[in-house]
């Protein structure tokens, strides 16, 4: 049993406000601070202040130091920007070969059309239905067959 004693302490045995010990007897830390026992019990965790109110040290560059940085930044979005301005001209220039290319293919199956003029409208009405969706209208003043 413990004996009551006065509510004073020596100086060695008293606390200092935050410091953890541990408790041997059931491995249990204590704090004792101002702030008190963290209600989420994670006692090993230290008080952190908020981001905004730490004073953080400006970079210690000197102005050579600084105007080389400036300058080599500048150099790479130099050459990131030509990159950019070749391949999007690459790509450019692909669309319109491909364009080129689907324009002339139109063109050369149009002239190796075999071309039949139907004089008569009732060979239509004749014809099947399947002959029918074959069948295109053509302007022949492009064409030249005539």
């Amino acid at each position: 049993m413990k004996e009551l004693t006065s509510g004073v302490q020596p100086e060695a045995e008293k606390p200092t406000p935050n410091v953890t010990t541990l408790n041997a007897s059931d491995n249990t830390a204590q704090v004792e601070s101002i702030r008190g026992k963290p209600k989420s019990g994670r006692i090993w965790k230290s008080h952190k202040e908020r981001f905004a109110t730490i004073k953080r040290s400006l970079r210690g560059k000197t102005s050579s130091q600084q105007i080389a940085y400036r300058n080599e930044i500048k150099q790479i979005k130099q050459l990131s920007q030509s990159i950019k301005d070749t391949r999007r001209r690459e790509n450019e220039e692909k669309r319109v070969r491909r364009e080129e290319n689907k324009q002339r293919r139109l063109e050369n199956a149009r002239k190796s059309e075999i071309v039949q003029i139907i004089k008569n409208p009732a060979k239509l009405k004749r014809m099947r239905k399947k002959h029918l969706r074959m069948i295109e209208k053509r302007d022949l003043s492009k064409l030249n067959v005539v």
